[in-house]
């Protein structure tokens, strides 16, 4: 280490031991758990103040019945991906960032030492110092789902452009909207009753409330072909996508950026068009963990252009009742978790 301060043996953390079933229900909380390991010489070691969660906090893990967990994590591990934390010590090639610092971003997978826990290990080049003036709570917030609405926008849109975002609630949607106002773009966007005010409020133009719609892709046809770039987040309903090419133009790009279900991946990928399949080009979306976009992010948070819309909050002890508020999937916004106070 270059610069370090004086960094402890045990920590508090959140752990699994299995991955198989319910991540929630075998989560338990280690008061001696063991630290990450001194950081790499591009690493910087971190002590955690702010977590949020993400819905693959809970799904990675347990994919092939938890196989994933014991192969590509490693266990026991802490989850959570999302933080906001302060540096403790430094690798030796690491200049950018010294102890004391206070900065944000997130794992790009599910990892080992995971952000809930006290200490977590990190490179440098995933990371961006706080703005001063913006809050730890909202920098832990931003990680996954707020570099994620970014990419599903950046270089697909300009200013001037109508886009579709489906699902625009939730806490990767609630980003979305306000970094498409802030490219310049018209947002019409999906919700429910409940939340048609907060996603008008963030800034979208038009909300279709779905639960009051019999036919969503019905009532996007009588707008004509006008939409620029659609970015999915629910995936339904599950025939929207074969619908497309009487709202989005020729040269759009449908982007899937998620699904409550699984089962929506294969027709949209590969039903070809002549079979009553999408006629315009369909994409997946793949997130890219990086500082640059994680800086963007930060400003926009310091100019006000980005605002995190909380959920819920729950301390460190009942960290399981915030997995289970974010499966329930009726979550508005961003679920915090704190992990420790400055």
């Amino acid at each position: 280490m270059s610069n370090s301060a004086p960094t402890p043996t045990t920590m508090k953390a959140w752990l699994y031991n299995s991955a198989s079933g319910d991540l929630s229900k075998n989560l338990y909380l280690d008061t001696s758990a063991r630290t990450p390991p001194s950081p790499a010489p591009h690493e910087i070691y971190v002590q955690v103040l702010t977590a949020s969660l993400n819905p693959a906090d809970y799904k990675v893990p347990t994919w092939v019945f938890g196989i994933a967990a014991q192969i590509v994590i490693g266990l026991p591990a802490s989850p959570g991906m999302d933080f906001c934390g302060r540096i403790l010590a430094t690798g030796s090639q690491v200049t950018q960032f010294s102890p004391g610092q206070l900065v944000f971003g997130c794992h790009s997978r599910p990892m080992k030492y995971g952000s809930l826990a006290e200490y977590l290990s990190i490179s440098a080049d995933l990371v961006a110092a706080v703005p001063e003036g913006v809050s730890p709570e909202s920098a832990g917030a931003i990680g996954i789902a707020g570099q994620s609405a970014y990419q599903s926008l950046n270089g697909y849109v300009k200013e001037g452009d109508k886009v579709l975002i489906v699902g625009g609630s939730g806490g990767c949607g609630l980003f979305a909207i306000q970094i498409a106002k802030a490219l310049g773009c018209h947002v019409t966007t999906t919700c429910s009753t409940r939340n048609v005010e907060l996603c008008r409020s963030l800034g979208a133009d038009e909300v279709i409330d779905y639960t009051a719609v019999d036919d969503i892709a019905g009532t996007l046809r009588e707008q004509g072909v006008v939409f620029d770039h659609i970015v999915d987040h629910v995936g339904l309903p599950k025939d929207l996508y074969y619908h497309c090419h009487h709202f989005l133009k020729e040269d759009g790009v449908f982007l899937q950026i998620g699904a409550l279900s699984k089962s929506i991946y294969p027709g949209r990928i590969g039903w070809p068009s002549i079979l009553g399949g999408g006629r315009r080009k369909f994409r997946l979306f793949f997130f890219a963990n990086t500082q640059a976009h994680v800086a963007v992010i930060g400003e926009m948070l310091l100019k006000g252009t980005l605002k995190v819309h909380v959920d819920s909050e729950y301390e460190f002890e009942n960290a399981i009742k915030a997995f289970d508020r974010l499966a329930s999937d009726r979550t508005r916004g961003k679920v915090l978790i704190r992990v420790a106070k400055e």
